[in-house]
């Protein structure tokens, strides 16, 4: 074998390495990581107050000034 090859080889075989550890550790982060809250946003259209309710919660009631407010889309 060559040393351009042997060189070649070395480098490949450590990039895979790398990735198979990226790979790795993003899947085991996403496993034991914290989970979005399933709760729904809203925002009062009087008052401005930013706040979460139930998701089964199509339209809530501020709690600072009593609007009730549909849930944010994004």
């Amino acid at each position: 074998m060559s040393i351009a090859s042997l060189i070649s080889l070395y480098v490949v075989s450590l990039l895979a390495g790398l990735s198979a550890l990226t790979v790795y550790y993003e899947l085991r982060r996403r496993r034991f990581g914290p989970t979005g809250a399933e709760d729904r946003i809203f925002r009062c259209r009087n008052c401005g107050l930013v706040y979460t309710d139930d998701p089964d919660v199509v339209r809530s009631r501020c709690s600072q000034c009593g609007r009730s407010n549909d849930a944010i889309e994004f």
